[in-house]
Parts: structure tokens; C-alpha cells; sequence
């Protein structure tokens, strides 16, 4: 399953020898310090978020050598052209007091280098006044845990307390680390959890609701069948009403006429009809096919017709 996690923000970092070293190993030629402009990140942590779930200290860890070398790009737009930063080494630190399953405070810091260029000097300058601060990742995990049973699939609703017991889910077993982005999500110890179930777990919302929520899956789909009636009715309506405007009066250009139908609701496309319509039977009044009332015809007028 793919996780994307946002609790991080950006500090400055002066580079040195080590730093130096450690990023020509990644360089493909050898950067001077006068090259190079390095900021120290925080990626994630194992506090239970806004999602209820939570890294255990053993996937930091394996975390830690999973993101060296990974990219940092923007709001997760897996493009060459936003690669703009690289990861060098990560630590996990230690903070004060206890997570919310009652563990220590660790986080997981990674320090990052990019070119002082032309092309980015608009973004460090951003980074230095404070702007680009929030950073994103996106891993792959093969384990979500549930605290309550320990079962990876279960009925259990996280954020609820069973027996005075909070449910959450643990992230573990990491698979591989994509990036780590620059978004636009404020800076917060728990600002919560982005995921995207990858192919590994079918990638639906469906998916999901059938193995934690069955009984929400049943009203996904009632409420999916009747968003399709809804949708029929609503094209059947601008329809008609594109159709009657059209008899009504030739000179209207309909494709206008069509993009305003769409911003339409039932009620507006209703009244808009009748009014075309009422001014159609004021041009064509109806007709009736039927002969007036008066005397029958002798059967011998209409002889020629009789067989």
C-alpha cells in the first residue's frame, strides 16, 4: 500500500566535510561548498495522526536507509522536471515526552542538497524566508496493524475506544520510499495521512470499504446507481430544453445555449423549458386532425374508397 504522510517542515543546515563528501557520492561529478545549498527536512514520525495510524519505531528505521537518495519534488507530481532536491543522509531523533500509543517521540530527519542555480534561487529563497517549509512523503508499506486485535483486516473503526481502548493502525514493514514532496499542507506534529492503496491492494475505494466497511460498499453502490438515474434525468432535461429553445427561435445559438444548460440545476431547467415551450404553442398553435362536427358524409360520396 502507498502512504503518503505530512507532518514535516524544513530547517536550515550549514554543510560540512561529511555532508560535502556524502553528496559527491551521490554526484555524478565532484560540487564545491559554494555549490551546493543543503536544508535538513523532517519526513515522518511515529505519533498517531489525524488518520489514526501511525509508523512504529522499527519502519522509521528501515525508512531511514529507504529515503537516502530519494528526490524531492512538488505535491507528489512524479515528473523528471520537478526533481529539484536529493536526500543525503537521514537520522532519527529522539523528542520529549510520548506518542498517543504511548511510545517515545521519534522522528525522522533527512537532510537534502540541491544546486545554488539560477533555476533555483527563487526557491531557496522561499525556503530561507519561511515559505516552502512542509514537506510530504510517499512510501510503500506491507503491514497495517490494527491496535485493538493486531489484525491486519478487521471491523474495528479507528478513532473509536473499545474497552477504553483507542483503535489506530501501525504502518510497518516499509517497502520502498518514492520521494518526499513540497506541498502546501500547514506545518503540524499530526497533520494526518494522504494514502493511496497501491496495486497490492486493489487501489479502490470499493476495495477498502468491502474488507473494513461491507456495509457501506452496499450503500456506495445504492447511492452510485442513483447518481447515474440523477444524471440521465439531468441530460434528458437539457435536452429538451435545447431541442424546444431550438423550434422556438431560430436565431439562438445553442451551442451557447448548451454551455449555459450545464450550470443549470432541474429546477432552472424545467422553468427555462416551459417558457420556450409556452412561446412554441403561441407560434405553431395545435391543429386538430379530426373533422368538425356537423353532418356524417353519405356513404355514397365516399364510395371510391369502399372495398
Amino acid at each position: 500500500m502507498e502512504v503518503r504522510k505530512q507532518p514535516g517542515y524544513v530547517w536550515r543546515h550549514e554543510i560540512s566535510q561529511e555532508d560535502l563528501a556524502l553528496v559527491n557520492g551521490l554526484a555524478k561529478s565532484e560540487l564545491a561548498p559554494e555549490q551546493i545549498y543543503t536544508f535538513a527536512v523532517r519526513l515522518c514520525d511515529n505519533e498517531v495522526d489525524r488518520d489514526w495510524e501511525r509508523f512504529d519505531l522499527p519502519a522509521l528505521e528501515v525508512l531511514a536507509g529507504l529515503f537516502v537518495g530519494k528526490s524531492g519534488i512538488f505535491d507528489h507530481n512524479w515528473s523528471a522536471g520537478g526533481q529539484t532536491a536529493r536526500i543525503y543522509r537521514t537520522e532519527l531523533c529522539q523528542e520529549e515526552g510520548a506518542t498517543a500509543a504511548g511510545d517515545t517521540c521519534w522522528y525522522l530527519k533527512g537532510y537534502a542538497y540541491m544546486l545554488r542555480s539560477e533555476k533555483n534561487s527563487d526557491l531557496i529563497r522561499e525556503i530561507e524566508a519561511g515559505i516552502k517549509k512542509e514537506v510530504s512523503i510517499g512510501c510503500g508499506v506491507s503491514r497495517r496493524v490494527c491496535s485493538v486485535c493486531g489484525g491486519e483486516q478487521c471491523g474495528h473503526q479507528r478513532g473509536r475506544r473499545y474497552d477504553g481502548k483507542l483503535c489506530y493502525f501501525t504502518l510497518q514493514n516499509p517497502t520502498d520510499a518514492y520521494e518526499w514532496s513540497f506541498v502546501a499542507v500547514p506545518a503540524q506534529r499530526k497533520a494526518g495521512v494522504m494514502k493511496a492503496y497501491g496495486q497490492e491492494n486493489g487501489g479502490t475505494l470499493r476495495r477498502l470499504l468491502a474488507e473494513h466497511h461491507p456495509g457501506a460498499l452496499e450503500e456506495l453502490e445504492a447511492l452510485e446507481r442513483e447518481a447515474q438515474l440523477g444524471r440521465a434525468y439531468m441530460r434528458s432535461l437539457r435536452k429538451e430544453l435545447l431541442r424546444t429553445a431550438g423550434l422556438a427561435d431560430q436565431e439562438i445559438d445553442l451551442q451557447v445555449l448548451a454551455q449555459v444548460a450545464e450550470k443549470m440545476d432541474a429546477p432552472e431547467l424545467l422553468e427555462v423549458t416551459r417558457v420556450y415551450r409556452k412561446r412554441l404553442d403561441a407560434l405553431y398553435p395545435p391543429v386538430p386532425q379530426l373533422r368538425p362536427g356537423g353532418p356524417a358524409a353519405r356513404a355514397e360520396e365516399d364510395g371510391a374508397f369502399l372495398v
